[in-house]
């Protein structure tokens, strides 16, 4: 995906620091952790993991369906944004 090659940067960042959130969880196992503070880096995991995957959807949307803020069809237009937010809600 030729587009991604634009924000590869900023996406391996958010990779990096995932995984260095997987590593801190390793971690926290390996030393007995206690079990809530395990879950809370477990679900810190699943936003980012979250917050990755709406924004990789939002980047095909915009690069293989439609972007909403160049699109010249009106409805088309809509409906990407749309869907954007949908995206955006349901990833939250």
């Amino acid at each position: 995906m030729s587009h991604l090659s634009k924000n590869k940067t900023r996406l391996l960042a958010r990779i990096r620091r995932l995984k260095g959130q997987m590593e801190a969880i390793e971690r926290a196992l390996e030393a007995d952790a206690p079990c809530g503070d395990i879950l809370n880096q477990v679900a810190s995991v699943r936003g980012a993991v979250a917050g990755l995957t709406a924004e990789l959807i939002e980047d095909h949307i915009r690069e293989h369906i439609s972007n909403p803020d160049h699109d010249e069809d009106p409805a088309r237009a809509q409906g990407a944004a749309e869907l954007i937010d949908v995206v955006r809600m349901y990833l939250k």
